[in-house]
């Protein structure tokens, strides 16, 4: 037996409920027939024939049976929907980055003048740290290539970096 692999993504099969025919399809062609019969009943003459009601069923008819016809996999209908959401949208899409429709008034606030900028306070904070001369950073190169030591390196959840080294002495 074939099993075959249905993508989650078509969701607008169809079903065929008589024959060739779509449940869409069906109910175009049963509106002339409900429609056409209520039409008969309720304008005069009341249950009488008449030649504009045999015209106005039959125009109905013809227009639900045109709308019924299908056209790769979709009923002339859905693509007249199409259409007519494509029409009706805008032409100009225009997007104005700098306008103030649906944003919140946030009020300046200044600063009082007793307070001293945070700018200046971390530039001065900043650890100055010395500079290695050229022995002891070729000394603390040749430690980290040292392969008795093992030399680790470590982060944590929030950026933190640990170096971790030991050293096995013989």
């Amino acid at each position: 037996m074939k099993a075959t692999i249905v993508p989650a993504q078509v969701t607008t099969v169809e079903d065929r409920v008589a024959g060739n025919l779509g449940f869409s399809q069906l109910i175009l062609f049963a509106i002339p027939v409900f429609g056409g019969s209520l039409f008969y009943a309720v304008l005069p003459p009341s249950m009488g024939a008449s030649a504009y009601k045999l015209v106005v069923i039959g125009i109905v008819t013809v227009f639900s049976s045109v709308l019924a016809i299908r056209i790769k996999g979709k009923i002339l209908l859905l693509w007249m929907i199409v259409l007519l959401r494509y029409n009706l949208r805008p032409k100009f899409y225009l997007f104005n980055k700098n306008t103030n429709s649906f944003r919140e008034n946030y009020p300046n606030h200044s600063a009082p003048p007793d307070q001293v900028d945070v700018r200046s306070i971390s530039k001065l904070s900043l650890p100055v740290l010395p500079k290695l001369g050229l022995v002891d950073s070729a000394r603390a190169f040749k430690a980290l290539d040292d392969p008795l030591r093992q030399l680790r390196y470590e982060t944590t959840k929030k950026g933190g970096l640990y170096v971790r080294y030991t050293e096995i002495e013989e």
